[in-house]
């Protein structure tokens, strides 16, 4: 309780909403996101990598240095045009802390809202035209890895943004439930965009998560074929058909574990 009457007797709640943001943001994201990136270059944790392959120092650098200047010059000025939005639906910061269970129902429709929203949005992305001039950008790593996550054309920035801010900017909520959306949200990405399955990954837990594994075939495959169009979840691509090439393989990997 002290540190929130810090925030708000020291800080406006623009400053909050908009810098605060941006700041766990940042931080959540690289510090989830650079480890990947250590992995490949060092070579730890190679048996749990999905792909043989590897990214190069430089490629690393190239996204590291691209996405700080979209956060700076995309990301953040969308979040300081989506204040007064937000604001208006009923954005506060001010005690009392809302309860848990209004906390955990949020989260849960943010979840659903943006899977499905991140569905078919994506889905568009990878129609002929919208793939080679924004979604290209993104899948320029064909091995993925955490920061990979938001590496994208600013206009797949603000087109699949969209998605995540959907949810919050609807039901206007205390900003300690928004920092907690971005927090989970920014983890969920970078966790499926990381490369590497791990024994401790969600998707081993969690029923319906897609994980790591099923994001990494959507990377390499031929985006024409490629499925697994779901953000979080698999119930989309399922109920739409759109993972049955991955499928196919677990199938077949499964049988080939099998006979050997």
């Amino acid at each position: 309780m002290g540190s929130d009457m810090y925030l708000i007797t020291h800080f406006s709640e623009f400053q909050l909403a908009i810098l605060g943001t941006f700041i766990i943001h940042e931080s959540v994201f690289f510090l989830s996101g650079l480890p990947s990136v250590c992995f490949e270059r060092t070579g730890l944790f190679s048996k749990y990598k999905i792909q043989r392959k590897s990214n190069t120092p430089d490629a690393h650098g190239k996204c590291i240095m691209r996405l700080i200047f979209y956060h700076v010059f995309v990301n953040l000025p969308v979040m300081t045009a989506s204040y007064p939005a937000f604001r208006y639906m009923g954005l506060r910061s001010s005690l009392p802390l809302p309860h848990w269970s209004v906390v955990l129902s949020q989260m849960l429709f943010y979840f659903i809202l943006e899977d499905f929203v991140f569905y078919w949005g994506h889905r568009a992305l990878h129609t002929k035209w919208l793939y080679k001039h924004v979604h290209s950008i993104h899948h320029e790593h064909a091995t993925p890895f955490g920061l990979t996550s938001e590496y994208a054309h600013p206009a797949e920035i603000l087109f699949l943004g969209f998605a995540t801010i959907i949810g919050p900017a609807l039901t206007g909520p205390h900003l300690i439930t928004l920092w907690l959306w971005v927090i989970l949200r920014v983890l969920e990405t970078v966790e499926v965009h990381s490369g590497y399955h791990f024994p401790w990954s969600p998707a081993n837990f969690l029923p319906l998560y897609g994980g790591a594994e099923f994001h990494d075939y959507h990377h390499r495959v031929l985006y024409t074929k490629s499925g697994n169009y779901s953000s979080t979840f698999i119930y989309m691509d399922w109920l739409f058909g759109t993972d049955k090439g991955y499928r196919k393989l677990k199938a077949l990997e499964e049988l080939e574990g099998k006979q050997s």
